[in-house]
């Protein structure tokens, strides 16, 4: 049999197909072989996603490591602890002194080493208290962020779960609750308050 010498469109040769059905077993072999297709597609995708991301990130890295040589600068720490209760701490109007909840133990980490460096104040001088759901093991949570705000056991409010959750299962496997670390003193908490009012009034408002 000889080649037909004639080039016949894609769409045209679809548009002749379309009725015709491929054999059960063909089929399957066809959507089976798609399926491996997109499988694969999505792990090149994810892998490349994830380089692209992990490049982006060195680089964003590469661009601020110089800001933490600022932190060597008392004035600068302060900035950085008044930002930092800007966004995470309660205010005066609410809350009498020092208090501040996240369920990142690097924020926590974070603040409590600015007020160190800030005011001298020591983790054995606060208070900690923690917010948990219902199904989890309160000694376990206070165990966890003792280590990780270096803060006594005895220092550690007794506290009950979020009654809400009772019957609802915790979905997050690595949520340790919402560590509140607390200290009194209504003075640093003003102070706080007051800086970024400051930064505001200052030549940032001219910009």
């Amino acid at each position: 049999m000889k080649d037909i010498a004639i080039k016949v469109p894609k769409s045209t040769l679809s548009s002749w197909c379309d009725d015709i059905k491929l054999p059960t077993w063909y089929q399957e072999k066809i959507d089976k072989l798609n399926h491996k297709n997109l499988n694969k597609g999505r792990k090149i995708a994810y892998i490349a996603n994830k380089i692209k991301r992990e490049n982006l990130l060195n680089d964003l890295r590469k661009q601020n490591e110089h800001l933490a040589q600022e932190l060597q600068k008392a004035d600068m720490r302060k900035v950085a602890l008044a930002m930092l209760y800007l966004g995470e701490g309660s205010k005066w109007k609410s809350h009498r002194g020092l208090m501040l909840g996240s369920s990142d133990p690097e924020i926590i980490r974070l603040y409590i080493k600015l007020l160190h460096l800030c005011y001298g104040i020591t983790a054995v001088q606060m208070k900690c208290r923690i917010s948990y759901r219902a199904d989890q093991d309160i000694k376990k949570l206070e165990r966890y962020w003792s280590y990780v705000t270096k803060v006594p056991l005895k220092n550690f409010y007794k506290t009950i779960p979020d009654p809400r959750t009772i019957g609802k299962a915790t979905k997050r496997t690595d949520y340790k609750g919402m560590c509140v670390i607390t200290y009194g003193s209504t003075k640093i908490q003003l102070e706080l308050e007051m800086i970024p009012r400051i930064l505001l009034e200052g030549p940032i408002a001219q910009w």
